[in-house]
């Protein structure tokens, strides 16, 4: 999935939480931070410590790649994979 903004790790965030059927209590819990940092994630606020999202991204197995623009193109080619489509469904939970 592309990221673009704190709003698509949101996304991806409490999609992957619901999927796994953790609660805001439960991954916070995890990560060792308060159930409130773990719903201003979910929230897409811009200012949380980008070591505690790594660290949260680790829990829920999430993985951050950083690629440069193209640089993937061909390893998807001919794939009938949508991330618009996956980003949505994320964003709809």
């Amino acid at each position: 999935m592309r990221v673009s903004s704190m709003r698509d790790v949101a996304a991806a965030v409490r999609g992957r939480r619901k999927d796994l059927g953790l609660s805001q209590a439960a991954v916070a819990d995890r990560v060792g931070v308060s159930r409130a940092w773990i719903n201003a994630v979910e929230a897409g606020k811009p200012s949380v410590e980008f070591d505690l999202v790594l660290r949260l991204l680790d829990q829920l197995d999430l993985r951050l790649d950083i690629n440069k623009p193209g640089s993937l193109g061909d390893v998807y080619k001919g794939r009938g994979v949508d991330l618009d489509t996956v980003l949505d469904d994320y964003r709809a939970r």
